[in-house]
């Protein structure tokens, strides 16, 4: 108990961290792993995380607020442009910058240009190596050598998102590093991302899994009604807009197989979090275009890129 009265006396902290890396580096997975509750969906397929899906974190006095942007890549398409633009938003804006590694690829082409990017970013820098228990003990410290000659990190992190290793130093860290000043959301509250939203991105993520390279990455879910009922249980009612017929029929599946497939193991997930029975209902329709439809980005938390 005398901790926690000495915990309790000081002031409390409050700040916001961007975690900013290449694609599939493990931003996701962090993130779930320093909240302890899965939050932003994670995918093997790149480019998931659409929008800057916050994770919150309480750390004894500190309140983090974890921004995953999405991963950093050489944008080709609009909505490309306007997910990379998002990322450096992030990294811009937030109090602390996190930058993820993955400890088998080492400095790549990709890491290379991040690292390069991040010179202009005034921020505190961490360095965080991802997927450690998959690389020799040499090779780790050579890389954290190689990043640190590039970068000038205030510290450095060798972790496993996956199973937890070196996550609570991090935390701890993080949770010291964070500016003085009052909790920005309330206590209970693990994401601010809208159950709505979340409630997408996890059947978006299912649609994913299901179809990997069969469907582009030109389709989008949208939560149309969240309803909770009398005993406790939700409806939702979604629909996965595509942008050809072709695609519905993929999303559909033979007899409607694929879609009831997806649904299950959507709403499976939901009831976990949701932590009640959920009815899910999925509707796929053909929205010729919405990539260059400014209103579909706006809805993400995307910036329209105006070329």
């Amino acid at each position: 108990m005398a901790g926690d009265d000495a915990t309790s006396s000081l002031p409390t902290r409050c700040g916001f961290v961007a975690l900013i890396g290449a694609p599939n580096v493990g931003k996701s997975t962090l993130v779930n792993a320093l909240v302890g509750s899965k939050v932003t969906i994670v995918s093997r397929k790149v480019q998931t995380t659409r929008a800057l899906i916050r994770g919150i974190v309480i750390e004894n006095n500190a309140q983090i607020v974890l921004v995953d942007t999405p991963g950093i890549f050489a944008p080709k398409r609009r909505l490309d442009r306007a997910m990379v633009s998002t990322a450096w938003s992030g990294a811009h804006d937030a109090d602390l910058v996190c930058v993820l590694l993955d400890a088998r690829a080492g400095i790549d082409e990709e890491a290379d240009a991040i690292l390069e990017k991040l010179a202009n970013v005034g921020h505190p820098k961490i360095l965080v190596l991802n997927k450690i228990d998959l690389v020799p003990r040499e090779k780790l410290l050579a890389l954290a050598q190689a990043a640190n000659q590039r970068l000038d990190f205030v510290e450095t992190f060798m972790v496993s998102a996956l199973s937890g290793d070196g996550v609570d130093d991090l935390r701890r860290s993080l949770a010291e590093r964070v500016p003085e000043g009052p909790f920005h959301y309330p206590e209970d509250q693990m994401s601010d991302a809208p159950m709505r939203s979340l409630a997408a991105e996890i059947t978006r993520e299912k649609i994913y899994r299901h179809l990997h390279q069969e469907l582009p990455y030109q389709s989008t879910v949208e939560t149309d009604s969240w309803t909770e009922r009398k005993d406790k249980s939700v409806r939702i009612e979604q629909t996965i807009f595509v942008e050809r017929d072709s695609q519905r029929k993929i999303v559909l599946g033979k007899g409607g197989a694929t879609i009831k497939s997806i649904g299950a193991d959507s709403r499976k997930e939901l009831t976990e979090i949701v932590g009640h029975p959920v009815h899910l209902f999925l509707f796929v329709k053909v929205r010729d275009g919405w990539g260059d439809d400014p209103e579909r980005y706006r809805e993400m938390g995307l910036e329209f890129p105006k070329e």
